[in-house]
């Protein structure tokens, strides 16, 4: 066994009359494994959070999106899409036409953001494990009908089963003068279609979409072969990055072409950008749980002052003696490290299994705050901690090496 090894440990288990600074060094070695485990479970909930995110936008958004650089529409004739299509990788494209109009249904009205799709979006299946009330249709027998959020549904009181109520949407029509006269029977497109189902995803979704067939788009909006998006399904999602690239080739600088990442980069940059500051605020408090190691050690020094002398008396030479705090301090930082791993990855996994802190939010989509462990934050985590509390153990080490 190595001796300096040795000695820190008689140390650190030792009895009688040092046993206060055995006491200190055990709470330090608890501090700093309390301030790992936060550490690690703070971390894995960011990670979660950002994982339920990630699961939010699949329902809603598709692998790729296509929209204009300038402008919110583009000229989408048959030719562009067949150059579209004949990408390796494309599974299948959905148009989209989206413009916020004024809906009403009965008494109550309005804003939302109408969303036309055509009939692939229906074969993608994105909508259907959100469907909280009706079915998921937009035509029947001719007739078109909306899957309406179902903060919008609330607002309006929409009943998908009163069949024979109509939503009505409005939108200005297309004039060449700049002032709209409200009061004018001429100045909205009015048309209505039948509300056939409630979806229910999140929030900033629930409160102002509606979706709708891509032709009552058309008509509603006066668009010919225009369309504000395109989206793309891909076969396989493990290519996501080499089919955007080869779109990106194929259209050239007028268009932007965006994964489901980037569609949401703000929110995605907020959470990561949180977690940093909670990372580095937390390695704060474990900084400052490492002064009980710097205390303990350099009390240590103190106490074992004779045994220093009688050491360099035998042949220890200084940096024998350096090593011997310095193991002291790696035992702390260690244990302490190791523990609070064991803890955050127990804590974790029961919350991961059992779901024990729940989110509090009556009808939320989750009962239980969500959890992912990566290796790599645990390895950081420990990195940090023994790093800190090597740094805290330096200098009593130094300080005892050179008393004689």
């Amino acid at each position: 066994m190595n001796f300096p090894f040795y000695i820190a440990k008689r140390y650190f288990f030792a009895r009688k009359k040092t046993s206060f600074i055995s006491l200190i060094s055990i709470i330090s070695m608890l501090g700093v494994g309390v301030g790992t485990m936060a550490l690690v479970v703070v971390l894995s909930v960011f990670n979660g959070l950002e994982d339920f995110q990630r699961s939010l936008f699949k329902s809603f958004d598709a692998d790729l999106k296509i929209s204009p650089v300038k402008g919110k529409r583009f000229d989408c004739p048959p030719s562009f899409l067949q150059k579209i299509s004949k990408i390796d990788g494309v599974k299948s494209i959905n148009q989209v036409i989206e413009e916020n109009v004024i809906v009403r249904y009965r008494d109550a009205q309005t804003v939302v953001t109408l969303k036309g799709v055509d009939d692939n979006f229906l074969k993608q299946d994105r909508l259907k494990k959100t469907i909280i009330d009706g079915k998921m249709l937009l035509k029947a027998d001719g007739i078109s009908h909306a899957i309406v959020g179902s903060g919008v549904a609330i607002t309006l009181g929409v009943d998908v089963d009163a069949f024979f109520t109509p939503l009505e949407t409005w939108y200005p029509r297309n004039t060449n003068s700049k002032t709209i006269d409200f009061t004018s029977s001429d100045a909205f497109n009015k048309m209505s279609l039948i509300p056939s189902g409630v979806f229910a995803i999140e929030q900033q979704y629930d409160d102002h979409y509606i979706f709708v067939p891509l032709t009552f788009a058309q008509n509603l909006f006066d668009y010919n072969d225009e369309r504000t998006s395109l989206e793309i399904q891909v076969s396989d999602s493990e290519r996501i990055n080499q089919i955007q690239e080869e779109v990106k080739e194929k259209l050239g600088e007028n268009f932007t072409i965006q994964n489901q990442d980037q569609q949401h980069a703000s929110l995605l940059r907020a959470i990561k950008i949180e977690k940093l500051f909670v990372f580095l605020t937390l390695t704060f408090i474990i900084g400052i749980a490492s002064f009980n190691i710097f205390f303990s050690l350099s009390m240590l020094a103190i106490e074992k002052k004779e045994d220093v002398k009688t050491l360099y008396a035998i042949g220890a030479n200084r940096g024998m003696i350096q090593r011997i705090f310095l193991s002291e301090g790696a035992i702390v930082a260690f244990s302490g490290a190791i523990v609070g791993l064991i803890l955050g990855f127990t804590l974790c996994w029961l919350q991961q299994t059992y779901g024990l802190v729940s989110m509090g939010i009556v009808g939320a989509l989750i009962d239980a705050y969500p959890v992912k462990m990566q290796f790599w934050d645990f390895f950081f985590t420990a990195l940090v901690v023994v790093i800190i509390t090597m740094i805290a153990s330096y200098f009593p080490a130094k300080k005892a090496a050179v008393q004689r």
